[in-house]
């Protein structure tokens, strides 16, 4: 095997690997990637096991071969090198890498040795804009959980409704403390109603892989797997096995008593408020009264914070207290100016939403003030 790849080229295709390849696996296979050529093409493969990448890579070819190489490595000498790099497999599984002046000697591993691959199954496909798909990921992925027992919460539930035209989609992300959902549709057609779990590490891999993209992915789903297809790139994921809560009966529907406030005052009113509040819970009070928010903050070992912004309210006074960090992630999350907060009683699950668009709603649980 012998080929010749531009800095840049192999620098960014070695990058979109890094969160995959294992490196602190008892398996050394998992920190190498497989890198495949043949007379026209090369493509490299990279896995965990739970989530793997495939995808072509330019090059100059000089001769056909394959070899497993060490990512993190190569991905270090392609960074510090000036020039093209020039990548030759030895005997004993060796590759020599050369750039200008600098050469180095690198261990490898043979093809064999490489976890073989879940083949992609083209039977029914949804096509969604990689600007979208990365838009849903990150308005859910922040309230996913990080639980040992309830691990079907670690990851984003894809709920997929057929419709006569097209495939009503649904995000969904909750640790039981939150929930986020954000809907669309799809171009493509299903047979039946899917709902699959996709972990957490994948969301935010792909979300990686499609950054500043303009193109369309495609969504291809099996008994155990999903695959997304872009630009010949095809990454892979293993689904959690498990059954998500039925996040609908989560979501309020009649909370009577509505809030209207800007977001970026009422988030730079929380990060301050929020610096004198127990560092574990993250407690904030907030006291509603007509046109206004109170919100106080208090540590018996520090001291205590308050301030007051302005809200469109007209219900009666009433004293809710949140966890401050679940309410930051959410305004982050949101692109609207103003936000519309419905409650019903100090302890009844919250909904928050942008400008009363329902298709993008947040869920926070109140806690004890």
């Amino acid at each position: 095997m012998k080929l010749k790849i531009q800095k840049e080229e192999i620098q960014n295709v070695l990058q979109s690997i890094q969160g995959i390849v294992d490196k602190k696996t008892t398996m050394p296979i998992l920190g190498h990637f497989l890198l495949k050529v043949d007379k026209t093409a090369a493509s490299l493969m990279a896995t965990d096991l739970d989530i793997a990448l495939k995808g072509p890579l330019k090059a100059e070819i000089i001769e056909p071969g394959s070899l497993c190489i060490p990512a993190r490595k190569l991905f270090e000498i392609a960074r510090e090198v000036e020039g093209d790099i020039l990548i030759e497999s030895q005997e004993n599984n060796w590759l020599r890498v050369t750039s200008g002046k600098s050469t180095f000697k690198l261990m490898g591993l043979p093809e064999a040795d490489f976890p073989a691959l879940p083949e992609v199954k083209k039977s029914e496909e949804l096509i969604i804009s990689a600007e979208k798909i990365g838009t849903m990921i990150e308005k859910t992925v922040y309230a996913t959980g990080e639980s040992d027992t309830r691990y079907t919460l670690n990851g984003l539930l894809f709920h997929f409704t057929p419709n006569k035209k097209n495939v009503e989609f649904k995000m969904v992300g909750t640790d039981g403390h939150r929930l986020s959902l954000i809907a669309m549709n799809l171009d493509g057609k299903l047979s039946e109603e899917k709902k699959i779990i996709l972990p957490k590490k994948a969301a935010l891999e792909l979300k990686k892989l499609i950054e500043g993209s303009s193109e369309d992915v495609t969504i291809y789903m099996d008994k155990n797997h999903i695959f997304f297809g872009i630009n010949g790139i095809v990454l892979t994921s293993r689904l959690i096995e498990g059954t998500y809560p039925n996040y609908d009966q989560v979501i309020p529907k009649n909370n009577e008593k509505n809030v209207i406030v800007d977001k970026m005052e009422f988030l730079k009113a929380l990060r301050r408020t929020s610096i004198m509040s127990r560092e574990k819970t993250n407690a904030v009070r907030f006291d509603l009264e007509e046109g206004k928010i109170t919100l106080i903050s208090m540590n018996p070992d520090i001291g205590e914070a308050r301030e007051e912004i302005a809200a469109q309210y007209k219900g009666e006074q009433m004293t809710v207290g949140f966890n401050a960090r679940y309410l930051m992630d959410i305004l982050q999350a949101m692109e609207k100016e103003s936000v519309n907060i419905e409650l019903q009683e100090p302890l009844s699950p919250t909904l928050v939403l942008e400008d009363n668009n329902r298709d993008y709603l947040c869920v926070v649980m109140p806690m004890r003030t």
